[in-house]
């Protein structure tokens, strides 16, 4: 290797976090400062945080939920509506089909 060309390494690197000695790591740095980590994390550690500014998550939340019930009865009214007209159309081709049907020659 080269000499002078590479950082300084601290194998026993301090880590701290708000203030609080977390651990030692390898760094090229003999201090690190860090907001966030593993231990503090909502998603390792299973706590949700939510900021919630002027309210806008429970506007939100309140807007979510009253689509999904707005959207269930849409739903059910939709499928409703397919259905019937699915009913119409059978009823329609049926009636063409037994008026084009040739009359069948009696037997003799």
């Amino acid at each position: 290797m080269k000499k002078e060309i590479h950082p300084k390494y601290y194998p026993e690197a301090k880590v701290y976090v708000g203030g609080e000695l977390i651990g030692t790591v390898g760094s090229t740095k003999p201090e690190l400062y860090l907001d966030v980590w593993s231990g503090t994390h909502p998603f390792y550690t299973g706590q949700q945080r939510i900021i919630d500014t002027e309210g806008q998550v429970d506007r939100f939340t309140k807007r979510l939920g009253r689509k999904t019930a707005d959207a269930v009865a849409l739903d059910k009214r939709s499928k409703e509506a397919k259905r019937r007209a699915k009913r119409q159309i059978a009823e329609v081709v049926e009636e063409e089909a037994a008026a084009q049907a040739p009359a069948t020659p009696e037997a003799e």
